[in-house]
Order: structure tokens, then sequence, then C-alpha cells
């Protein structure tokens, strides 16, 4: 039988008249992402106000060192053209985003630490927060069990959907089976959309280091690919769903396989990336080949898995799976979670799709703005 799967979820149209609403937004980090979404924000503004009579107010725009506001520039969305800018504040910034009355967002598209260490400040003052950011959701217990605290003294909202496959609807879906009651009996995961690509075009005619080298060229890896081969991001997303499922883990409780040889991984990202562009790395190439033609022989495919079981072990590490299971057949870059719980045990509940690119992720974190929009209707 197959596996159940799960589609993401748009917001349903509305066709009556609705008083207009307003929700202020502040963005930190427009670069990739951030600037996906202020893109996605301008577009969708009409359709919003007529069809939800919903007025998304962008109110400020901040990087690490500048910040643009409303009062200085009203094209925030267009900021490509803005003239008016000023040194970058936190404080500063978080508190004109706020205002003086009515519900403020802020998202923060950084991948900052410093950003994150501020989120429960701001939900204590009554700010919402939505993020693509993994850090404060992976990072250090307290900051998260801080944050969570915030949320759960107040009627303020911390959103970070985004923080595990991009636009895909993981983080509810695992939260729609805990508050209806069901057991998580385990988690199972292709996370890193980069190392699915690598591993599906993996057959061996070509040496592994030329298919990195293809990827990074072709934009899928981080700027150092020795970041996704670490496994170390993977081991943040498979945290965040740890948490979520009410396990109190840690990055240094996750037992992670780094594809990266030790020689390697000592380099300078110039040296390593110019070792990569010369061509064959065997350190890379001669051990992943063995491993490939053994899971071959044993009738498998190799896929790079993130696991949670049952009682809280993690692991992130290169598999060989029979060729019936469902990572073996994910497409290219596609990210695949798989849920086993007491209802879905024999049938787990699946949920696939692109797992990665500005695009999808600043729709995933869209999407959680518009709830935040839905709930403060709901409260009215």
């Amino acid at each position: 039988m197959p596996a159940s799967s799960v589609e993401p979820s748009r917001p349903r149209p509305r066709t009556a008249a609705l008083p207009t609403r307003t929700l202020a937004l502040g963005v930190i980090g427009p670069g990739r992402v951030g600037g996906a979404l202020l893109e996605q924000l301008r577009a969708a503004r009409t359709r919003l106000a007529t069809q939800l009579g919903l007025a998304l107010e962008l109110r400020g725009v901040a990087t690490r060192h500048r910040m643009w506001l409303d009062c200085d520039d009203p094209q925030l969305d267009r900021r490509a053209g803005a003239q008016t800018w000023r040194p970058a504040s936190l404080d500063a910034f978080a508190a004109h985003v706020r205002g003086l009355d009515g519900p403020a967002v802020l998202v923060d598209c950084s991948a900052s630490e410093a950003v994150a260490d501020r989120y429960a400040d701001w939900l204590c003052t009554g700010l919402h927060v939505v993020t693509p950011n993994k850090l404060a959701g992976s990072g250090p217990l307290p900051r998260w069990q801080a944050i969570r605290a915030a949320v759960a003294a107040g009627s303020s909202r911390w959103r970070h959907e985004a923080t595990v496959c991009a636009g895909l609807p993981v983080i509810q879906t695992l939260r729609d089976l805990l508050d209806t009651g069901d057991t998580l009996h385990a988690i199972d995961g292709m996370l890193s959309g980069t190392l699915a690509w690598l591993c599906s075009r993996h057959d061996g005619a070509q040496p592994f280091s030329m298919l990195l080298r293809e990827a990074h060229a072709q934009g899928y890896t981080e700027p150092d690919p020795r970041e996704d081969l670490s496994g170390t991001d993977v081991a943040r997303k498979l945290v965040i769903l740890a948490r979520e499922a009410g396990w109190s883990l840690s990055l240094e409780d996750v037992e992670v396989e780094s594809l990266v040889p030790p020689a390697l991984a000592a380099l300078s990202t110039d040296a390593f990336l110019d070792r990569l562009g010369q061509g064959g790395l065997a350190g890379l190439d001669i051990p992943l080949a063995e491993r490939l033609a053994r899971a071959r022989a044993a009738g498998c495919r190799l896929r790079h898995v993130a696991s949670l079981d049952t009682h809280g072990r993690a692991r992130v590490r290169l598999e060989a799976l029979p060729a019936h299971h469902p990572f073996a057949h994910s497409r290219l870059t596609d990210n695949i979670v798989q849920l086993r719980s007491a209802r879905y045990c024999d049938n787990p509940l699946i949920v696939q799709g692109p797992g990665a690119g500005p695009q999808v992720t600043a729709a995933g974190v869209f999407a959680d703005v518009l709830r935040i929009a839905e709930a403060q209707e709901a409260r009215a």
C-alpha cells in the first residue's frame, strides 16, 4: 500500500467584502530569501486587500549595517531604488515596526545569531516573529526554551515552518499530529536538497567530486560545499523537529556522519574549491565509489538520511536503502519527511516536494505571516 502524502496547504480565497485589517511587517535580511519575500509581498498586495481584506504594511527593511524605514522611503519593497537609509539598530528597528497599536511581525531572513538572540525579548513586547533562520530552533537549548516561554506567556506567535524543508508543511503537520493526541514513533527524512541531488545523480558514471563541482556551479550547494557534506545543516533541521516533538535535543546530541575526509576538511575554502575545480578528489571519490558499489550489490540505493527514533536517538548519515523504500524514488532536489506514529504506523505519513531555493523558502515564510494574520482575525 503506498504511503500517505500531504500537499502544501494554501489559504482559501474569500469573495465577501471584509473590513480592512492591517498587519505591520519588518524584514531583516533582504538577501536571496528576504529579497524574494519582498517581491512576493508586493505582487500579492492587491489580491490580499481585495480578497482577504488584509493590508500588509511594510514598515522597515534592515541589513546588518543599515536600515530603511517607511518614514524615510515609501517604496521599501523596491529596495534597489531606496536613497535614504540609517545605521542599523535592532532596538530602533523593532520599535518602529511595532508602532503604537495594531499587530506587527518581525520577519528574520538573516542567518544571524545576534538576531536570534532577540526573539524572546521581541515576543515579550508583543511582536510576532517569523523566520527561516535555523539558529533559534536548533541553537542553545536555554535560548529556545526562553522563546517558547515567551510565546506561552503572552499572545505573540513564533512561526518557523521554513526552517525545515523550506515551504513544505513539515512542522505544521507534525504539530497537528501531536496536538490531536497522536503519539510519534519516528521521524526519517532526506532534509538536504543538495545531498538529495548528489545521491540521485551518483550512479558511478562519473566521480562524486565531478557531480559536486556541477552542483556548486549551478548554485545548489553552499559557497563552501563542505558545509553540505558535513551534515551539520541537516542535523540542525533534525534538532528542530525533535524539539517540536517534545525531546530537549541539542546539536551535540545528534550522531552525524560527515562525508568530508579529514584531509579535505583541513583545507581552506579557496584551496578546497581549487582542488574541486581541477577535477577528481580521490579522498572523496574512492570511499563513495566503494559504498555505491556495495549498495548496488545488495540491490540498494545510497541516500542521505536523518532519523529520530522513539527513544529520541538522532542520527544523520549516508544509508543504503532498498529499492522499494520511498526515499529511493525521490526526485532531484526534493526533500521528503516520513512520520511514523500510532495512527500512521504501518502506512507512514509522507511530506515531499522541493525543499530548497529562495522562492519556495520565501513562500513558506509568507504563509507563516498569513497564518498570523488569520489568527489575529480569529481573536478580533
